[in-house]
Parts: structure tokens; sequence; C-alpha cells
């Protein structure tokens, strides 16, 4: 489930669809959360041999830990990618704002998080884009994000959370522990499927 005040609208050409804030999100705040309504398709599944289906799941689905593509039922599934997102996936199954976000900016993320087992190429045209987002990025990058999520998590207990309700109490626990005590914090590594990583 996406943030409430958050709505779909055209962005422009290039990425069409996006998600705009309809008003602020502080640093800290949840911005999604993976739920029991989540659309989730196996890697057997025969949706994925239909040549139509196939392609939307591969447009709109994103690969948890286990391997399995979930599809967002509601517009979080419209999330784009920029290289300076302002929100990540954590290790704990949501995603946050690592910055402010002001009222009427698009929500972005960061796409090198989701598992895809292809590389994808940008249309950015910000000098300081990567250009491709590729399928070891969060292999290679996790450090650096893992820093980013670790100083928004030290806002989560300080700014409202419309989305916490639906958030498992055995993960709250676990996010609770690490603020409390600064141990025990699960890396965005986590996020990738068992028997993926890779290992020099």
């Amino acid at each position: 489930m996406i943030h409430p005040h958050t709505e779909l609208r055209y962005v422009n050409e290039d990425k069409g669809l996006g998600i705009i804030a309809t008003s602020f999100i502080p640093k800290g705040t949840l911005t999604y959360v993976k739920d029991k309504l989540e659309i989730e398709i196996g890697p057997d599944d025969p949706r994925l041999k239909d040549p139509l289906l196939n392609k939307i799941i591969e447009t709109y689905s994103f690969i948890d830990e286990r391997g399995i593509r979930i599809v967002s039922w509601d517009h979080a599934k419209y999330v784009n990618h920029c290289c300076h997102c302002n929100t990540m996936s954590t290790g704990y199954g949501f995603e946050m704002a690592i910055r402010d976000i002001q009222t009427g900016e698009e929500i972005t993320d960061e796409y090198g998080m989701f598992n895809f087992t292809y590389n994808l190429k940008l249309k950015c045209q910000k000098s300081n884009c990567r250009k491709t987002v590729y399928s070891s990025d969060l292999q290679n990058y996790y450090t650096e994000w893992d820093k980013q999520i670790k100083s928004a998590l030290h806002y989560f207990n300080k700014v409202s959370q419309p989305l916490l309700p639906i958030l498992e109490k055995t993960v709250l626990m676990d996010v609770q522990n690490y603020i409390t005590t600064g141990q025990n914090y699960k890396s965005v590594l986590s996020l990738v499927p068992e028997g993926k990583i890779r290992h020099s």
C-alpha cells in the first residue's frame, strides 16, 4: 500500500504516469508497505507464459527476497525510477522517504533494488544519471544505500506514519530495536533472493 497523500498523474512524454505527493512527506516516513493485498506471482506461475500478461508483469512488478514477483494492487506500481530518488526500499519490506518530499514533487524510487533479471536503459537527461540500471546494482551499491536508509530511520518515530497500522508487528519490533540499540540493522542486501548473491 502506498502513502495516502499521493496520487497518480501524467508526468511527461518519457515517463508517462507517475506518483505525486499531495502534501509534504518528511524524511523517515513510510511511503509503501508490502501488504496482504499485493498480487504475488511465483517463477512457475502460468501467467508468465502469456506474452501479453508477461509484458504487464515485467513492467509493473518487482522481485522480492523470496524470488516472487509483486504487483501492487494500488497505484504504487507507477512509481518511477530516479538515480537520485526520494524514497528507497529497505530490508524490512517497506519503502521510506530518505529526504523531505515537497507537495507536488514526484515520488521516485531506486529500481536497482528490484532484482531485475535484465539491465534497464534510462531516458534521463541529467548529467549524473547512471544511464542504466544493472541487475547487479543492489550488490554494488548496498553500502551507500544502507547509509541513506539508516539516516532516514533516525526520524522514523519523529514523523507521522499513516501506514504504520498495516506494518507487521514483528517488523516494527525489528525496526524499533535497531533505532533503540543501533544493532541488528537489516541491510538492503537481504532483498537479494537466496542463491543470487555473487561472491567475490
